[in-house]
């Protein structure tokens, strides 16, 4: 004999006055010794409706907990919607000084740039015994580095790409732009370093630096890099 043919199952249904909550008992009883069972019955008693009764018609569960268990499987408790509601104001304090401070990041980024790269062309033309420029382009928010010949050196890092820097192609400074450039004598756009690494304005080291001053703006952020006379000395000033 199969299994489900040992088995047989009973339901008894009890009903209390004034309450629609009903008890269903689904005894089992099998008789195979793999089971061990000594022919006892086993008893499964199951809920239906909302207040489980025992063999007494006593209820196992108040109508209050019955509610509460209800709603934690409907909906969604006010400490829930408390915790979204505190993440969600995080998340905010943490996302809106970041896009503001955007704009100071990439001013600061662009400005310690434009400072390393005027060191470097200085250093070039010292290690190398030769006049190297940087020629700035207003316009068109970018300068280059070049040799004494008018080339644009290669960059040093980026292997197979010229010294051109060009802010609106940097997705990482596009809100940066260079309001003002002036090395003077002459209001030119290049700064030329000698091979003893003074400054001279324009192209030629025939020129020796006065002042010179790079402004760049971001967000209503000014940074302005400056150039010293003879020394050639680089500073960053707001």
């Amino acid at each position: 004999m199969s299994y489900s043919q040992q088995t047989r199952s009973v339901r008894r249904t009890q009903t209390r006055e004034g309450d629609s909550t009903r008890l269903v008992k689904v005894e089992t009883q099998a008789t195979s010794t793999a089971l061990r069972t000594g022919g006892a019955g086993l008893g499964l008693y199951v809920r239906v409706g909302f207040t489980p009764l025992d063999k007494a018609g006593v209820g196992l569960m108040s109508p209050l907990q019955t509610v509460r268990e209800q709603s934690y499987l409907t909906g969604f408790t006010f400490i829930e919607i408390l915790i979204v509601i505190v993440v969600i104001g995080i998340v905010a304090m943490i996302a809106v000084p970041m896009i503001s401070s955007s704009a100071s990041m990439q001013i600061h980024s662009a400005a310690n740039m434009v400072a390393a790269d005027l060191e470097y062309a200085k250093s070039m033309a010292i290690s190398r015994g030769q006049n190297f420029s940087v020629v700035f382009d207003k316009s068109a928010e970018s300068y280059s580095i070049e040799n004494q010949d008018g080339d644009v050196i290669e960059h040093p890092v980026k292997k197979g790409f010229n010294y051109i820097v060009s802010f609106g192609d940097d997705s990482r400074l596009d809100s940066v732009d260079i309001v003002d450039v002036d090395f003077d004598p002459g209001s030119n756009q290049t700064i030329t370093f000698d091979y003893l690494g003074s400054p001279h304005s324009g192209t030629e080291a025939t020129n020796p630096l006065n002042s010179g001053i790079i402004t760049l703006q971001a967000g209503g952020i000014t940074k302005t890099i400056s150039i010293e006379a003879v020394t050639g000395y680089i500073s960053i000033a707001d």
